[in-house]
């Protein structure tokens, strides 16, 4: 199972039953955490699945909504004992985190590594392979997607058929071409059709894009930018690069995803409900992020 979880759902600041926007993630054995504003690890706390697991951290940009919490979540894992290595990840400027890490923590028992992204990267973090993009803010800021890919399904048969040694089968399906005994084997000659895997995408502070679009494209859930829900604070949006329900609507449709979940909402609007089918009219599978909001996810066949 793909398993997420959108800890906080606010932007600019933390407010009553509102946590700043932050995403965590965990597939096969990996879990990665998308930004830590401040107050982030209580969340975690409360959603039990600890901090001694998170492998990295990834950053959408380094505005204090999106960073602040980073030592509290530190401090924590030095409560958990932890001794593996932390990566954390971004655009430019992540020295900006190593700065403040080493004036609050002189010496940790565990290597944290820091990690600059190109935008249209894609790298693997365990089994979790992860795209960047760059979007339009105030300030260098990425999307994320994060995938779970499945293997082509393998014809056991036909690898009987063809005597290929039981050991090679997994080379195969990997992609590898095998020379055994004067025969070469390719990975066409056992391998079915693909399968389709899972993936989301996470995306906050930004204008509609159509490197964003090309992003998300696909996503069985689409996690975007609701910093205003009225439309008539389209103009404000504009100015403060962020965007609208109707908006980050119109990208989840664009982008053919499965599910649209709005999140980062401005603290003014106490009620992002009152705004819904500013979305829904456009994009009818939207829901409101919630603090909290988890689903678990599952490979399907056809």
């Amino acid at each position: 199972m793909f398993d997420i979880c959108l800890l906080g759902t606010g932007g600019m600041v933390p407010i009553p039953h509102r946590y700043l926007s932050s995403l965590i993630l965990r597939y096969n054995g990996t879990t990665l955490l998308v930004d830590c504003g401040e107050g982030t690890q209580v969340p975690i706390q409360q959603l039990g699945w600890g901090f001694k697991g998170i492998s990295a951290i990834l950053f959408t940009h380094y505005h204090g909504d999106h960073i602040t919490g980073l030592p509290g979540i530190l401090y924590q894992m030095l409560n958990a004992e932890r001794t593996e290595k932390l990566t954390l990840m971004g655009p430019v400027g992540i020295l900006v985190l190593k700065s403040i890490v080493d004036v609050l923590f002189k010496k940790t028992p565990f290597e944290i590594e820091f990690l600059e992204l190109k935008s249209g990267e894609e790298i693997k973090i365990g089994d979790i392979v992860v795209k960047a993009a760059s979007v339009l803010h105030t300030a260098p800021c990425y999307a994320y997607s994060f995938e779970a890919r499945r293997l082509p399904l393998f014809d056991v048969e036909k690898a009987k058929k063809l005597n290929i040694p039981v050991r090679f089968w997994n080379l195969l399906q990997h992609g590898q071409v095998v020379t055994y005994q004067g025969c070469v084997y390719t990975p066409d000659m056992v391998l079915g059709e693909k399968r389709k895997g899972l993936k989301i995408s996470y995306s906050t502070d930004t204008r509609p894009t159509k490197d964003l679009v090309e992003l998300v494209k696909g996503s069985d859930i689409f996690i975007g930018e609701g910093m205003y829900g009225d439309n008539a604070d389209a103009e404000k949006a504009r100015e403060k690069c962020h965007s609208t329900f109707f908006e980050t609507a119109n990208v989840a449709k664009e982008a053919g995803v499965g599910e649209l979940w709005l999140t980062h909402y401005s603290p003014s609007m106490l009620q992002p409900e009152r705004y819904i089918k500013n979305a829904t009219s456009v994009f009818p599978n939207t829901r409101l992020g919630k603090d909290l909001m988890t689903r678990s996810l599952r490979f399907r066949d056809k």
